[in-house]
């Protein structure tokens, strides 16, 4: 597994979306391996607070430094929830 930790211990907005995009692949991990109803409406309420964390990145980056790895990550982290989804967005129990 891979880790992505700031080496600033800073926290800006961009480190705040770095976390918010780990806690979703947590959430993610946990809904693969236990994939009912409730865990994986906890990975889409993840999922949102992630979305909203790596929209507010920017503001307090340094020149972009650090964006494009949590916008990969989340995009990362959606494929790997979008996997869980089943068709007419119905949550598997």
């Amino acid at each position: 597994m891979k880790h992505y930790e700031s080496s600033l211990g800073t926290n800006s907005t961009v480190d705040q979306a770095q976390d918010a995009v780990t806690k979703l692949h947590n959430s993610v991990t946990q809904a693969m391996s236990h994939p009912t109803g409730q865990m994986i409406e906890q990975a889409e309420n993840s999922l949102e607070h992630a979305e909203e964390a790596v929209r507010h990145a920017p503001e307090g980056s340094v020149g972009g430094h650090g964006v494009d790895l949590a916008e990969e990550r989340l995009e990362e982290e959606k494929r790997r929830l979008a996997s869980l989804d089943v068709p007419g967005g119905q949550a598997r129990d």
